[in-house]
């Protein structure tokens, strides 16, 4: 009995972390694993009749956004599209709490998740400078206008991927016990890691990739100088691939900085560029007309073709490319909060940890915590462009370092509480 215990403790981790290389795969699969699990969670919940790890304030607050979106969904023009996102939405949270349920039951699933970041990682790394180099990645598929998305084949986010899980992979690297030839295996892999998020031509996964860095590099004790160092020599080869190729010159530096007015010869300011203002432009006109609630989850899409909303010469996407000015058409001020109150959390959290070290105190998050912020404060920037808030996909990407957040500061079997990293 106990054996077969064992057996489907270690299933069910493996089909959790599976999630991660999933991804690459696209939406469908690691939908299907968080649905299901998800699922399964919760009926593991209503039969024991035990709520402890969804009686917490993120979750009741998430929870209640999930409801409100679902609500608006039944006032949007288009009722069946609108309600498809938001109705089980409540799934990405749910799946965040089993996250942090397996932890408390078996921290085994932390060395779990940290090899398959690694393994995705290194083979991104390899297949993507393969295709750099050649034009083709290791299954024949062929750059996109110059642009490599290695496994990700027409899907432009490998460097979103990488950025955005970054977080996650060194948070548990400051935590796993370590050989020496593992942490230079690890330098090597972060200089890697950081080129080819470059090299993807993706810039708001290499300004994402900037935040976390710098962030986590002012607000970290021990490896402070480890991710320094990384950093700095990859930048130095960052320089080197500019100087060499006028396509990702123009494309990461250059472009962005016309279209925002920053060098001279431009002669129009953009938001980003002259697509995204457009959309956000389009969208802040929608959010005029119905400030309170929006529109309805997903209806940017139906409604910036009307000539009340439209604004410049491409108007229409499926969203507007900013998660806060998505909200704001689609949900209105009330759907909004809920993302304000995210990044303040983040922020604030960053200030304490600031005044720690400043005073030099006890710190007050743990550097697993501070690198797990990182990752909700690229997830929650609001200066920048973003992908579609109700997408599957990269909700699940922003929402993998939640639990193990949620479980750092909520559990009792704290993992920090025998030994700290500070």
């Amino acid at each position: 009995m106990n054996k077969f215990k064992y057996s489907n403790k270690i299933l069910i981790n493996l089909i959790v972390v599976s999630v991660i290389p999933f991804l690459i795969s696209g939406p469908f699969f690691p939908d299907l694993i968080v649905s299901v699990s998800s699922l399964f969670f919760l009926y593991f919940v209503l039969q024991n009749n035990n709520f402890y790890y969804f009686n917490n304030i993120p979750f009741i607050i998430f929870l209640s956004f999930c409801i409100i979106s679902t609500l608006l969904s039944l006032e949007a023009e288009d009722i069946s599209l609108s309600v498809k996102s938001s109705l089980f939405y409540f799934r990405i949270g749910i799946f965040s709490c089993l996250i942090w349920y397996l932890i408390d039951k078996d921290k085994s699933i932390l060395i779990y998740f940290y090899y398959a970041l690694i393994l995705c990682f290194s083979v991104l790394v390899i297949d993507g400078y393969f295709q750099y180099l050649t034009g083709k990645n290791l299954l024949g598929l062929e750059t996109i206008g110059n642009r490599i998305s290695s496994l990700f084949g027409d899907e432009l986010v490998m460097g979103s991927y990488l950025s955005r899980l970054f977080p996650l992979l060194f948070a548990l690297f400051l935590i796993k016990p370590k050989q020496k030839f593992e942490i230079y295996f690890i330098g090597i892999l972060f200089i890697l890691v950081d080129v080819l998020i470059f090299m993807s031509g993706e810039r708001t996964a290499f300004f994402f990739l900037n935040l976390s860095t710098v962030f986590i590099i002012l607000l970290i004790k021990k490896y402070q100088k480890f991710r320094l160092v990384t950093f700095i020599v990859a930048m130095f080869f960052v320089v080197i691939l500019s100087l060499n190729s006028s396509n990702l010159t123009d494309r990461m530096f250059l472009s962005p900085a016309k279209n925002m007015g920053l060098i001279k010869s431009s002669n129009q300011k953009t938001i980003f560029t002259p697509v995204h203002d457009s959309h956000l432009k389009t969208a802040y006109k929608m959010f005029q007309d119905k400030p309170i609630f929006g529109h309805g989850p997903k209806m940017f899409r139906i409604k910036c073709s009307d000539s009340k909303y439209s604004t410049g010469q491409q108007p229409c996407s499926t969203h507007p490319h900013n998660f806060y000015v998505q909200l704001l058409a689609e949900t209105g001020i009330v759907g909004f909060i809920f993302l304000l109150s995210a990044i303040c959390y983040v922020l604030y959290s960053a200030l304490r940890q600031i005044k720690t070290i400043l005073f030099k105190q006890k710190r007050y998050f743990t550097d697993y915590q501070v690198c797990l912020l990182a990752g909700l404060l690229i997830t929650t920037w609001p200066f920048s462009p973003n992908g579609n808030f109700f997408n599957n996909w990269l909700i699940i990407v922003y929402s993998l370092p939640v639990g193990f957040y949620l479980q750092s500061i909520y559990s009792k079997k704290n993992i920090f509480k025998k030994k700290s990293v500070n």
